[in-house]
């Protein structure tokens, strides 16, 4: 693929996502909620494709492809768990929106903090959240990265693509907080799926049609299409692997603050069936890249080059490849602006703000925007590391980021619960998390997701047992929670 085109292309996009984000200005953004929430005021159709484009991220048409490339189709059962997992938003995405309305949270842990009436429960499930999420914004900056030199053959190298998406990831934070992230979330799913879909009709088509595809599979790799296949997808990897992505939706601060977004909860429900139309098509479409790779190019040593090598053959065409190539990492960059935003809101509004009881609104947002920058950097440099390949890392990522579960299903369903179990049953797993993914991944031959959830479950269960809960605010919350859910029987 000509590298003048690649460029040409990146300088188009650039041009018009940011017009798009300028044109998402609306007043000044000078309070946390403007900035970070859009006022609580996106519609469904901005808020379906704006989730979307910040969930399905270099981690699908390369992180996902990749897998598909080593391990067949496990990847896409290990996917369709995630998609299953989304249910998770209709039973407590019209809660989140409840309590965010009423209590005026404006992320996450400051409602767990507020629901167990105590400061550092919000600190430390963000600085948790933090952790976890550094290296996940990392994977996107290293999807761009190879996908960009892998499309022009390394005449754009690794770092020049994570330098790129860094970049342009700091201008559309910065231009109008979460609605120019919103507004250019839309037209980067927009042109990735249609993009993506063109492909995969021609690629098929030039494979000799569905039957030819499949025919291909069987003649060259037969075992890519069974579990576990080539072994890769034995049973604990894929229990270990589905686990932290069933509970993403809740799991993830950057994906369950946007539960706080939407203008209704009829906004709500648009956007849940949005995102599922869309994450449906997209993972078939990311699959069958990954076998088509796999038939048309056995042996690549870094499976996350599976994709690139695709828009760069010639199957593709070079201006519909350079658009798909322009899609993911849009894609990409939407998800890091979004972890930036997150992380940001997550800093000064639940660990600044307990820290320091002057902190105003504007404070707040002052220091917000002092450390997107910050997190970027870091980002940047974990990038630079390539560890693993990017769906690995990934749900790596999200084993982390799953010790807060325990935490949100008690903060809906169980009023026993309590500040004292929270606190404990975050910062231990997490710190169990950490050291098995330190030390390879692995503790009994079970991966750190698995171990995470049941030590963040049980010990949150004895420690709140064992301490004494805010029964007035538990008492409050639930019932309030109730009396609204009762009134509101769907997502209407």
């Amino acid at each position: 693929m000509s590298t003048t085109l690649v460029w040409t292309t990146i300088a188009i996009y650039v041009i018009i996502a940011i017009f798009i984000a300028f044109l998402s200005r609306n007043g000044k953004q000078n309070s946390m909620t403007g900035y970070f929430l859009g006022e609580r005021k996106l519609n469904g159709f901005v808020s379906a494709l704006s989730y979307s484009a910040t969930t399905y991220s270099a981690f699908m048409l390369v992180g996902l492809a990749g897998l598909t490339y080593n391990g067949g189709v496990g990847a896409f059962g290990f996917e369709i768990i995630y998609f299953m997992g989304v249910s998770l938003v209709a039973i407590f995405g019209p809660r989140f929106w409840l309590v965010g309305k009423k209590y005026g949270y404006v992320t996450p842990s400051e409602m767990l903090g507020d629901r167990y009436q105590n400061k550092w429960v919000a600190v430390i499930a963000a600085i948790s959240s933090c952790l976890f999420l550094i290296p996940y914004s990392a994977v996107q900056l290293t999807g761009i990265g190879y996908l960009l030199q892998g499309v022009t053959d390394n005449a754009i190298p690794y770092t020049t693509g994570v330098i790129i998406a860094t970049v342009l990831a700091l201008i559309f934070s910065y231009i109008a907080g979460i609605r120019s992230v919103a507004w250019t979330d839309s037209l980067q799913s927009l042109l990735m799926i249609i993009t993506s879909t063109i492909v995969v009709i021609l690629i098929i088509n030039r494979l000799g049609g569905i039957s030819g595809f499949f025919t291909s599979i069987e003649e060259n790799n037969a075992s890519a299409l069974a579990v576990p296949g080539n072994g890769f997808f034995n049973f604990w990897t894929f229990l270990g692997l589905t686990i932290p992505w069933f509970f993403f939706s809740i799991s993830n601060p950057q994906v369950s603050q946007r539960l706080f977004m939407p203008a209704s909860l009829k906004s709500m429900r648009h956007m849940l069936l949005g995102f599922l139309i869309f994450g449906f098509i997209y993972t078939v479409v990311s699959v069958i890249w990954g076998f088509s790779a796999s038939i048309l190019f056995p042996n690549l040593e870094n499976a996350d080059l599976a994709t690139p090598m695709l828009l760069s053959s010639d199957l593709v065409p070079s201006i519909l490849g350079v658009m798909v190539m322009v899609g993911i990492m849009a894609a990409a960059i939407s998800t890091i602006d979004s972890i930036l935003l997150t992380l940001s809101s997550l800093f000064s509004r639940d660990v600044y703000r307990n820290v320091n009881n002057n902190a105003d609104d504007k404070k707040q947002l002052w220091v917000g925007k002092i450390v997107i920058p910050v997190i970027a950097v870091l980002a940047f440099f974990f990038a630079q590391l390539q560890l693993d390949l990017i769906a690995v890392l990934s749900v790596a990522s999200s084993a982390g980021l799953i010790v807060i579960v325990p935490a949100i299903i008690g903060t809906f369903f169980w009023k026993k619960g309590t500040a004292a179990g929270v606190i404990v049953s975050v910062s231990v797993s997490s710190i169990v998390v950490i050291i098995i993914e330190a030390t390879g991944g692995l503790l009994f031959g079970l991966k750190s997701g698995i171990w995470g959830i049941i030590l963040s479950t049980i010990l949150f269960i004895i420690i709140s047992l064992l301490s004494k809960a805010p029964d007035q605010k538990a008492e409050e919350f639930i019932e309030f929670v109730k009396g609204k859910m009762k009134k509101n029987h769907s997502l209407t």
